[in-house]
């Protein structure tokens, strides 16, 4: 970062005495001023000249290198800011998404998942120093992308997820094992997953040999250390739901209760260490977020330094050269004025 200054800028108050010298130049040259009442002109012809009138240039020119030289004093610069952060302990932390098509209910505006996104790309912002990761579950889950400090990546990922990019249903114990599996071996201090879902565990457990339940999920996380803050997201009593798609591919919408496993997800935060909240709007999804990024706090260390590069030389050249050309003008072209 460059910013301009001057290292002792009370020194340009200086300028505020150059009004004097041109006032008193000014009222010197009027009282100079004098007549002389002659019959002809003819006696002068041969003496003409427009060399007087040029005269003020030298009174300008001291005045200007008087401003450069005031200036120069107060040490103009440029400051090249460059700041190193240093993370004493990091936080490794994987937002784990559902992306149902219950996710696109519009309890909260303009519905579930969208919501989500803004207030996780403002969460990720505010954590430069942590590695974020991103997994997208429903009926099976993807990791879209692995712990990083790439914010530009993180937050393009965030923008893109969207309700049937995977299978339909809700495998909370999947998307919670596919978080832990890249959070197992991490070094941090601490490691985080985010767990958010909108509703119950849906799978069958005898229809998929890759299946892992909540709970033993949780408890693998607890083993390794992990901390597991779960978030129900959805209003209380009933919501518009999305129940299909009309001719035009758009999405139909029906009231429907609002069912989320909070006993569920109370028992994996407790299990691994984490809390429980519930989310039934744009602004409690927000100040849970908050409060998760102030209970995981990173310990950082902010070092800044200062690169000047010094600007006077620009004024004071300038202005010397000025003073020298008026002094050799004033003893040489304009002697005869003087």
């Amino acid at each position: 970062m460059f910013n301009f200054e001057f290292q002792t800028p009370w020194l340009l108050l200086l300028l505020l005495i150059l009004p004097f010298f041109i006032y008193r130049e000014i009222k010197k040259s009027t009282q100079k001023k004098a007549s002389l009442k002659i019959s002809s002109l003819k006696p002068f012809g041969a003496t003409k000249s427009n060399l007087s009138s040029y005269k003020p240039l030298l009174f300008v020119m001291r005045m200007l290198a008087m401003a450069l030289c005031i200036i120069a004093l107060a040490r103009p610069r440029i400051v090249d800011v460059t700041t190193q952060i240093k993370a004493d302990e990091g936080v490794d932390i994987l937002v784990t998404v559902d992306t149902s098509l219950s996710m696109m209910a519009q309890d909260l505006k303009p519905d579930r998942l969208n919501a989500l996104k803004e207030v996780a790309k403002e969460f990720a912002n505010q954590r430069p120093t942590d590695r974020i990761g991103l997994v997208e579950y429903s009926g099976e889950a993807l990791t879209r992308v692995p712990l990083t400090t790439d914010r530009d990546m993180l937050i393009s990922e965030i923008d893109r997820l969207q309700s049937g990019n995977l299978e339909d249903g809700t495998a909370i114990g999947v998307g919670l094992a596919t978080a832990i599996n890249h959070l197992k071996d991490s070094k941090a201090v601490s490691k985080v997953i985010i767990l958010i879902t909108d509703g119950v565990e849906s799978i069958n457990p005898s229809a998929d040999l890759m299946y892992v339940s909540p709970r033993q999920a949780a408890e693998i996380a607890a083993s390794k250390g992990i901390k597991v803050y779960t978030i129900g997201i959805g209003t209380n009593g009933q919501a518009p739901f999305p129940t299909g798609y009309d001719i035009y591919g758009g999405l139909i919408f029906k009231m429907r209760p609002v069912e989320i496993d909070e006993i569920l997800l109370e028992e994996i935060a407790d299990k691994t260490g984490g809390l429980y909240f519930r989310a039934t709007s744009n602004e409690t999804l927000k100040n849970i977020y908050s409060e998760i990024d102030r209970l995981e706090k990173s310990e950082i260390n902010e070092i800044k330094f200062y690169n000047y590069t010094e600007l006077y030389t620009k004024f004071l050249l300038p202005a010397l050269i000025l003073l020298l050309l008026e002094i050799v003008l004033r003893r040489t072209v304009f002697k005869e004025l003087i």
